[in-house]
């Protein structure tokens, strides 16, 4: 996300420092190409406007001009005030002080809602909380049997109904049913259609009048551009609503709809999707954001993710095994999958500063993964625990087990290899110069 974007300020900085010395008249130049990058990344022009003016009166003072480094402080300037343009602090979702908290989603019909509100009791499962989803989108049977699969894989109960016509009553019902059941977060998945429409806002009005949601969060795909900000506008001023979602921020390599939402409506940004798996929703953090968009990485959102797929005792006894030189086969499709848990590899990759630009023009395959996994899975247990064992006839077998090769299964052998003997000089707390990483990662 933001690649489009964050590419052309990184040019309009590369300028910058390659003057030293910068006058009012190299301010204003610079000023200028961030003006067009804001615009062509679809962001609102009212609030490029203001943006860019609060960084001209910061920038051409004593601040910047008298500076030492005054492209560097051109910079910090951008990035204090593209996380004031953000929201600039986290807005949490408000929790009642009587359970249950009520959550009603909105949006559009294709927006991602559905998936999103799963996303979001399963966030709150993990919190050790007890959500229920309300399948409340009575027009669309398939967005009901959506949801209750959703539920049923995230082991969360979804309250819905085919008898009752009214999503407001059904609503009511379900709130009584979760205070019996002690939940303390429910979860309302309203109607959504193709266009904004009367019926669908006076429908919207009732259910909000009569279950009384804590929070009112709008859905809105983060590819349509300016409008998705058009539209959270339109809610906001019909039916009034407390954050947005943006859903498909992975696909958005603009992100001109997450740069003008806060400004044009006023409410905060409160989730991002970042892929279409039922665990990709992540908190917004305007700094992080910010940080990403100067490419500056975002460190923070991959130790959390990390934190989230590996427990202590697990790490404990990976470092055992790396110590004692029995990282297996096993160990390594293990590793694999949990990497594979925390995203795409692309987004991970933009979390660490530099190197979303140093590995740009990679292409990340996946599929490769995959193939990995299918590989080891294809060894015996003995194969996998003990490479020693695979020989000629072994390696031909594994190979029609996995849809392979045999040279596919030589290579991997051959990475696993010298994974072990990097393993084995961190052991002995060095290594000669000129080692170089196993290139086992799929680009």
């Amino acid at each position: 996300m933001f690649e489009a974007l964050s590419d052309k300020l990184e040019a309009v900085f590369k300028k910058l420092k390659g003057r030293g010395i910068l006058k009012e008249d190299d301010v204003d130049a610079a000023l200028k190409e961030i003006r067009l990058a804001l615009l062509e990344a679809d962001v609102n022009f009212k609030v490029v406007k203001e943006f860019v003016q609060h960084i001209r009166e910061r920038a051409v003072g004593k601040e910047v001009l008298e500076s030492l480094s005054p492209a560097q402080q051109v910079i910090k300037i951008v990035h204090e005030e593209l996380i004031n343009l953000l929201g600039a602090s986290s807005s949490r979702i408000a929790l009642s002080p009587n359970p249950p908290t009520i959550i009603m989603m909105a949006g559009l019909h294709g927006s991602g809602k559905t998936t999103t509100s799963a996303k979001l009791a399963r966030l709150f499962k993990k919190e050790g909380r007890r959500p229920m989803l309300v399948a409340a989108d009575l027009h669309r049977p398939a967005a009901i049997d959506q949801l209750i699969s959703l539920g049923k894989q995230l082991d969360i109960p979804v309250f819905h109904s085919r008898d009752i016509k009214n999503p407001a009553e059904l609503c009511q019902m379900a709130i009584k049913q979760a205070t019996v059941e002690a939940r303390d977060i429910v979860i309302l998945d309203t109607a959504g259609r193709l266009h904004i429409d009367e019926d669908l806002m006076d429908q919207l009005k009732e259910v909000r009048s009569k279950a009384k949601p804590n929070e009112v969060l709008l859905v809105v795909d983060a590819m349509t551009g300016q409008d998705a900000v058009t539209m959270a506008k339109s809610f906001n001023e019909t039916i009034g609503i407390d954050g947005v979602v943006l859903t498909k921020m992975d696909g958005d390599a603009r992100g001109g709809a997450a740069l003008s939402v806060r400004n044009v409506t006023g409410k905060p940004i409160k989730f991002i999707g970042v892929g279409e798996k039922i665990d990709m929703l992540e908190p917004f953090h305007p700094d992080r954001i910010a940080s990403r968009i100067l490419g500056m990485g975002d460190v923070l959102t991959l130790i959390e993710q990390a934190q989230s797929s590996y427990d202590q005792k697990e790490a404990e006894k990976l470092q055992k095994k790396i110590m004692q030189e029995t990282f297996s086969f096993e160990d390594l499709r293990d590793q694999m999958r949990k990497l594979r848990n925390m995203g795409s590899l692309e987004n991970l990759l933009g979390m660490i500063p530099g190197m979303g630009k140093a590995l740009k023009d990679v292409k990340v395959d996946n599929k490769e993964f995959i193939k990995i996994e299918a590989i080891i899975d294809s060894m015996t247990p003995a194969e996998r625990r003990n490479h020693n064992i695979i020989n000629g006839s072994r390696r031909r077998r594994i190979a029609i087990g996995s849809g392979t090769s045999v040279s596919d299964i030589n290579r991997l052998v051959k990475q696993y290899l010298e994974m072990k003997k990097m393993m084995k000089m961190f052991k002995n707390g060095g290594g000669k110069r000129g080692f170089r990483m196993p290139n086992i990662m799929p680009f």
